[in-house]
């Protein structure tokens, strides 16, 4: 069973969290600052060498009816990228709905989540349904 890192991309924060094939669950771990679009690839790096991750999952933003929103593009240079530095597999996962319920998970867990903002939050919804639909077959 796999070890997988799920990213939420934004262009000044990205949420990262780590999940598990074995417990089919997801935890919120950390949101990474990014400079002009840019992401902190040292933070990234660590992040990766220490969880050890057989995969990464990043959110693939779209508008509700399944178009490219703005910022896409910038995800899909994210997703090239991340398969360029670290030799993983790299799966996207549509977070159309991912912010909204991690507002909304984040204002009843504050405690529980205190340190990790909201983009890892949202960056823990992704992996967690990214997990529940593919079920180890990806």
């Amino acid at each position: 069973m796999r070890t997988l890192l799920g990213f939420d991309f934004g262009q000044q924060r990205i949420g990262v969290a780590v999940g598990q094939e074995i417990t089919g669950t997801a935890t919120a771990l950390r949101t990474v600052k990014a400079v002009a679009g840019k992401p902190d690839w040292k933070i990234l790096t660590e992040l990766v060498q220490t969880w050890r991750p057989d995969a990464l999952v990043v959110g693939l933003p779209l508008h509700a009816d399944g178009s490219a929103a703005d910022i896409t593009q910038a995800v899909k240079r994210f997703i090239r990228q991340l398969e360029g530095r670290f030799h993983l597999p790299v799966y996207s996962m549509d977070e159309r709905l991912s912010s909204r319920a991690a507002g909304d998970l984040h204002s009843h867990h504050r405690q529980e989540l205190a340190g990790k903002g909201i983009d890892a939050v949202a960056a823990r919804i992704i992996l967690q349904d990214w997990l529940e639909t593919h079920d180890g077959n990806a």
